[in-house]
C-alpha cells in the first residue's frame, strides 16, 4: 500500500511538472521573428542615445522621424523621471505619479539631474533634513541660484509649483529675445495663470520653443500646474535646444547656436525585418559639411550601427534605432557627438518598375531560404537537446533501477516523457513560424513589387537623404 502511494504521488508530480512545462517552456529562436515579435536569439534594447527610432513610419509622402517620435527628448525625459523615482524611498514613492503637479523638490531634482549641475554647498533650512531623498538636489540648485528659499528660512521642498514659477526658474537659465510686458499666448491661446509679474519669464520660455515638445499642450494653457512628465519634458528640450555652458554658474548657461546639418545616404538598406543589433553600415555624404573645423565634401564617408531593432509583424510595425558614429574623408575622421538633436528621411522616390522587376525575384528567394535554413537547423537543435536530455534520463532511470530505487527510476522516466513534450511542443512551434514565415516573405516582396510606398515600414532605404541635426 505504501508503494502504491508513493507511486501515485510520482505519477501525479510527473503530470504536473509536465503541464507545468508545457505552459511556461517557449524557445528563445523562432524560425520566423515577425511572427512572435522576436529579434531571433535575442532581443536586445539600447539605453544609448540615437538618432533614429521610434516607429518609423513612411507611405508615399515624406514624414520626419521627429515628427512621429522625438526620441531624444522622449527618451531623456523618461530616463530622468525614472532615476527620480527610484530615488524616493518607499514612503515618498506612493506621491510619485508624472501626471501630479510637480513638486519643489522634483523641480529641483529634475534641473539638477537633468542639467549636470555639480557645485553644491549645504544650506541649512529648518525643513530640508540631511537625509530627506533629493537634499542633495536642492543644495545644488540653490548654490547655482536658480531656486530660492521663503523668508521664513524654510524651502518647503513638498510644496507644489505652479508654472509660473517654473517658467521664471527656467527664464532664469537662458537669454532669449521676448516681450516682457505682452499676455503670454502659446499655440494662439493665453496662457491661464500667469501673473503679470511672470510675463517677461514666461514669453521668454515660449520663444525657447521648448514648450512645443510638452504632453498634453492643453493642460500646457489651462491648468495652473505642470505636471513632473512635463517639467522633465523641458529639462530634456532644452538639453536638446540649447547649448548648456555652466563654467560661469547656472544663470545663463543655456544659449541658442546654429545646429550643424549632415545630409547623407546610405550605402545600403537598413530594416527591421532583417537588421539585428550590432550591424555596421557606411553612408556617403550629399553635401559639403564642417565638423570640428574640418571640412568634409560631398561623398565622405559616414560609418554607423544598428542598436536596437523590434520587428514587425501584424498589427506591429516594428521599429529600427541606429547610431552615426564617425564621417571621413582621406585622413581626416571626426566623430558624432553622443548628442545628437534630431533626424529626418526625405523619400525621394520609388524604385522604378524594371528595377524592381529584377530584385523581387531574387530577394523572394533569399528571404525564403533565410527561413527555411533557419527553420531546419532551429528543428535540429532542439532535436539534438532533447535527445541529450532524453538519453540522460534513460540512463539515470536504469542507474537508479539497477541500485534498487526504483522511484527514482521512475522519476527519471518522468522527466524524459517531459523532454519528449517539450521537443514537441518546441518543434511544432517551430514549423508553424517557419511557414508563417515564407508565406509572410513572399506576400510582403509582392507587396513592394506592385506598391513600393507601403513596404517602406520601418526600413531606411539608398534612396533616401536623411538629414541629421546636432
Amino acid at each position: 500500500m505504501k508503494i502504491s502511494k508513493e507511486l501515485l504521488m510520482t505519477m501525479g508530480v510527473i503530470a504536473i511538472s509536465t503541464g507545468v512545462a508545457m505552459a511556461d517552456e517557449s524557445i528563445q529562436a523562432y524560425a520566423h521573428p515577425t511572427m512572435y515579435g522576436s529579434q531571433g536569439h535575442s532581443l536586445v534594447t539600447a539605453e544609448n542615445d540615437v538618432i533614429i527610432g521610434g516607429k518609423i513610419y513612411k507611405p508615399c509622402q515624406a514624414k520626419t522621424i521627429e515628427g512621429k517620435q522625438n526620441v531624444i527628448v522622449s527618451r531623456t525625459a523618461k530616463q530622468m523621471l525614472g532615476d527620480m523615482q527610484s530615488k524616493m524611498d518607499q514612503k515618498r514613492g506612493a506621491l510619485y505619479d508624472p501626471k501630479m503637479p510637480v513638486l519643489r523638490s522634483e523641480l529641483a531634482f529634475l534641473i539638477s539631474e537633468g542639467l549636470g549641475l555639480t557645485k553644491s554647498t549645504p544650506d541649512s533650512y529648518t525643513d530640508l533634513a540631511a537625509s530627506y531623498w533629493a537634499k542633495d538636489e536642492i543644495d545644488r540648485v540653490l548654490t547655482q541660484d536658480i531656486m530660492i528659499g521663503y523668508p521664513d528660512n524654510t524651502f518647503k521642498p513638498d510644496k507644489a509649483i505652479n508654472k509660473a514659477e517654473v517658467f521664471c526658474t527656467f527664464a532664469k537659465m537662458m537669454n532669449v529675445p521676448a516681450s516682457a510686458t505682452a499676455v503670454p499666448v502659446l499655440n494662439g491661446q493665453q496662457l491661464k495663470y500667469i501673473p503679470q509679474w511672470a510675463y517677461a519669464a514666461t514669453n521668454e520660455v515660449i520663444a525657447s520653443g521648448i514648450l512645443n515638445v510638452l504632453p498634453d499642450q492643453d493642460k500646457v494653457i489651462n491648468d495652473e500646474y505642470l505636471s513632473k512628465e512635463q517639467v522633465a519634458f523641458l529639462v530634456s528640450a532644452m538639453k536638446k535646444n540649447f547649448k548648456i555652458d555652466l563654467s560661469n554658474g547656472a544663470i545663463g548657461c543655456a544659449t541658442q547656436y546654429q545646429p550643424t546639418t549632415v545630409k547623407i545616404k546610405l550605402s545600403e538598406r537598413l530594416s527591421a525585418r532583417t537588421s539585428t543589433v550590432g550591424d555596421t553600415f557606411t553612408a556617403k555624404t550629399t553635401e559639403e559639411v564642417t565638423l570640428n573645423g574640418v571640412c568634409f565634401p560631398a561623398g565622405s564617408t559616414v560609418k554607423g550601427k544598428v542598436i536596437s531593432v523590434a520587428r514587425p509583424g501584424v498589427h506591429r510595425p516594428g521599429y529600427l534605432e541606429v547610431k552615426f558614429e564617425t564621417i571621413k574623408n582621406g585622413d581626416s575622421c571626426v566623430e558624432f557627438p553622443d548628442k545628437l538633436s534630431s533626424a529626418q528621411v526625405d523619400v525621394t522616390k520609388n524604385p522604378n518598375i524594371i528595377s524592381r522587376l529584377l530584385s523581387t525575384p531574387v530577394e523572394i528567394v533569399g528571404r525564403t531560404a533565410g527561413v527555411s535554413g533557419r527553420t531546419v537547423s532551429t528543428t535540429a537543435e532542439i532535436i539534438a537537446n532533447g535527445a541529450e536530455e532524453i538519453v540522460g534520463n534513460a540512463a539515470d532511470a536504469l542507474s537508479d533501477t539497477a541500485s534498487l530505487h526504483p522511484l527514482k527510476g521512475l522519476k527519471s522516466v518522468g522527466s524524459g516523457v517531459i523532454a519528449v513534450g517539450k521537443g514537441v511542443y518546441n518543434i511544432s512551434k517551430t514549423a508553424v513560424s517557419g511557414v508563417f514565415g515564407v508565406g509572410y516573405e513572399i506576400v510582403d516582396e509582392l507587396k513592394y513589387f506592385i506598391l513600393p510606398c507601403t513596404a517602406n515600414d520601418s526600413s531606411l532605404n539608398p534612396d533616401e537623404e536623411l538629414t541629421i541635426v546636432f
